[in-house]
């Protein structure tokens, strides 16, 4: 991969996790008026993918082949990616304190690093090794999971389950496109997964109520469908555009660990627009996430340089900007 094409990717991830960081200060105020998460997630999942509809069908042009070629990446988009991890977290939130599910979510990145360290049988680099430990350290500090609630084993297990959700998500969106356009990827992916959200809710698999009442926002109190469009064009529409777009340039590694970012955007967002509290142990976890994301890049750098440098001597085949380096091939063949 070109050094130029990360850092655009990361550019990219930076404006999804900016984007996906919005969801909880927006969402907030529907929750407190009456809408269950499931709800929430279901109408922004379904906005966005229709707000992104016309550029999908703007990007195809009528090349109708590549959706059914990309049908299989499209279902596990939708029922993984969008619906299956957001139903599982959903349930770890019902048993366990929103802060530890959160935690264990995003531990993702690792997951993906200790699936290739298997699968391959290879030890990651020193500085992916160094860049896990540092981000992840970054994480607790920003996320500062606390006691209560108790020890339920079921709720870690959902917990786990939509860390499994998360990663295959970024390994699902690094698949080469085989010409289907990011747009098009994100907005059946969303379309899917919000109709299978809501099928769950209608049918009493996870409570769904909403409200259509008049909410406090910002300091105001304004319509119901103001903190829902904010949430479905921006924190989805243009966050899943482009987190998928910058995890076919990154590949699912790189991604994930960007996608740390969001915790941190996150936490902006609810310090500017809520009031909520910004600690100095979040500022500094969030430039432990920062320096865990640039270790992780140095290595795909270091990949890339290799590269550059053998070129005269050999043919090398070089990757193509959806794959991971080469140590992360084994994720990339088994279904990212």
């Amino acid at each position: 991969m070109k050094p130029s094409s990360t850092s655009l990717g990361l550019v990219i991830a930076v404006i999804a996790a900016a984007t996906f960081g919005m969801s909880g200060a927006f969402i907030k105020p529907l929750l407190e008026a009456g809408w269950s998460p499931a709800a929430a997630v279901t109408a922004r999942a379904l906005i966005g993918g229709l707000v992104l509809a016309p550029l999908a069908l703007f990007s195809l042009r009528g090349r109708w082949s590549t959706l059914w070629r990309a049908r299989w990446r499209i279902v596990a988009m939708g029922l993984i990616g969008v619906a299956g991890t957001q139903l599982v977290y959903f349930a770890a939130l019902q048993r366990i304190p929103v802060n530890t599910a959160i935690l264990i979510e995003y531990m993702a990145p690792l997951l993906l690093v200790g699936f290739v360290w298997v699968t391959s049988r290879r030890m990651p680099s020193a500085v992916v090794l160094i860049g896990s430990v540092v981000a992840v350290a970054g994480l607790v500090l920003v996320v500062s999971p606390r006691g209560g609630g108790g020890f339920d084993l079921l709720g870690l297990g959902f917990a786990t389950l939509a860390t499994v959700g998360c990663a295959i998500y970024y390994v699902v969106a690094a698949r080469p496109s085989d010409g289907l356009p990011p747009v098009a990827l994100a907005a059946c992916g969303l379309v899917l997964g919000g109709l299978v959200l809501g099928i769950a809710g209608l049918t009493g698999l996870v409570p769904f109520t909403a409200t259509f009442t008049t909410v406090h926002l910002l300091g105001t109190m304004g319509s119901w469908w103001v903190p829902l469009l904010v949430v479905g064009v921006f924190a989805t529409a243009v966050a899943y555009a482009s987190s998928i777009t910058a995890t076919e340039m990154l590949g699912s590694r790189l991604a994930s660990f960007a996608g740390l970012l969001e915790v941190i955007a996150a936490a902006l967002y609810a310090w500017i627009l809520l009031g909520e509290d910004l600690t100095v142990l979040q500022l500094i976890g969030g430039a432990l996430i920062l320096a865990g994301i640039a270790f992780v890049r140095a290595e795909k750098r270091g990949a890339a340089t290799m590269l550059e440098a053998g070129a005269n001597t050999e043919p090398i085949a070089v990757p193509s900007p959806s794959e991971d380096p080469p140590l992360a091939t084994p994720v990339e063949s088994s279904g990212g």
